[in-house]
């Protein structure tokens, strides 16, 4: 059988787990299209944040991932134009797949360089074109984009966008004309047989999964505990890159009434999530984005109910019994979920529960999103 040759450009992919979500994407990607293609991913040789490279892994040669996928690991002196160009022009492929928009060496260079190659060329936004994703630098951001267009950088580009709503927000930045086609991010392959819970623990137990910082809502989250009447422990678990904003975290914290324990523990490898998430009651993740949220599903599919801001694809969550999707402006009605997630009586967390996971189950299984992600380079 002919496979597919995909080429990958991604600033940060396995074994890094400290940049979330894209890497995970691509993780599962790749796992579920194990059928007819082949990726060749090149990254770098650390992880987020991080100057320490990967230990055991041998820099800027083609590394064996898995049985059809290899991954090329650039150090920090590999990266320039001129290796990157001799990298892409001696590597066999059919279609090259762009992760974001910012990156230099991963997302502007490679574009620049791969539209010699006249081979197909996606562009996977990622949620960077969305609204909220301009409340991080935004005049970088927007004078980049100006330049873009001004030099028709994305011309004959596909885009990648994960839902109709961010199909229309590429459009209306890059242009109405431009190329999008629509693939749901495809989840990890979780077994489903695992059961739901049948009972909450005492004090009710709270996970959350993320990095500390403005845009996942941290301080929100915290900030909204304050007002909590019931019992509850908080586990987080994430990398910090802003001791600033944590510190404001942490005088948080230490104001929180006594009823309240918040644990901070560290970062955590991305194969732990699905055990760890079951010792525990409810997920929150108050964040201002999500493009998709692999741990919010992933959450769900332990059966465990979620409590999130109404900035994500998963929505109308109450009405569903497996959570609620937040107004992050309404700090009353955050309260309310806290509280009523702690005092839900165990006959109906187990309703709850078993929502949470079917839910979870009907999208990891979801025939259609597997097609859609097989279109997106069959019909580039």
């Amino acid at each position: 059988m002919h496979r597919k040759k995909i080429l990958i450009t991604i600033d940060w992919f396995l074994p890094g787990t400290k940049s979330g979500g894209p890497v995970r994407s691509y993780a599962n990607l790749i796992e579920h299209l194990n059928e007819g293609f082949e990726f060749y991913i090149v990254t770098r040789n650390t992880d987020f944040g991080s100057t320490e490279s990967y230990e055991s892994i041998t820099p800027n040669v083609w590394t064996r991932f898995n049985a059809y996928t290899q991954v090329f690991y650039c150090s920090a002196d590999y990266l320039s134009k001129t290796h990157l160009k001799t990298l892409f022009e001696t590597t066999e492929f059919d279609f090259a797949y762009i992760n974001g928009i910012y990156s230099w060496y991963f997302s502007i260079l490679p574009v620049m360089l791969l539209k010699k190659s006249n081979k197909p060329i996606i562009v996977s936004a990622r949620g960077m074109l969305n609204p909220q994703a301009f409340s991080v630098k935004p005049f970088k951001k927007k004078l980049f984009i100006n330049i873009a267009k001004g030099f028709r950088f994305y011309t004959k580009i596909q885009f990648h966008a994960t839902n109709t709503e961010e199909a229309i927000y590429i459009k209306q930045i890059i242009g109405s004309s431009t190329n999008v086609k629509v693939a749901p991010n495809l989840p990890r392959a979780v077994n489903t047989s695992a059961k739901p819970k049948v009972s909450k623990q005492h004090p009710v137990r709270f996970v959350n999964l993320a990095r500390v910082s403005i845009e996942k809502g941290t301080l929100t989250m915290l900030n909204a505990l304050r007002h909590v009447k019931a019992s509850l422990i908080l586990d987080l678990f994430g990398p910090i890159y802003d001791t600033a904003y944590w510190e404001k975290c942490q005088t948080v914290i230490a104001a929180l009434p006594d009823s309240i324990e918040v644990n901070y523990k560290g970062v955590l490898d991305s194969e732990e999530v699905p055990e760890l998430l079951r010792g525990y009651d409810f997920f929150v993740l108050l964040s201002e984005g999500e493009n998709f949220g692999h741990a919010i599903l992933e959450a769900l599919s332990a059966g465990i109910p979620v409590l999130i801001s109404d900035q994500t694809p998963w929505r109308n969550l109450t009405s569903q019994s497996v959570g609620w999707d937040l107004n992050l402006n309404d700090e009353e009605t955050i309260i309310r979920a806290f509280e009523t997630a702690i005092t839900m009586n165990d006959e109906n967390y187990t309703k709850w529960s078993q929502a949470a996971f079917h839910y979870a189950k009907e999208v990891i299984e979801n025939p259609k999103v597997l097609e859609q992600n097989k279109a997106l380079f069959l019909n580039a």
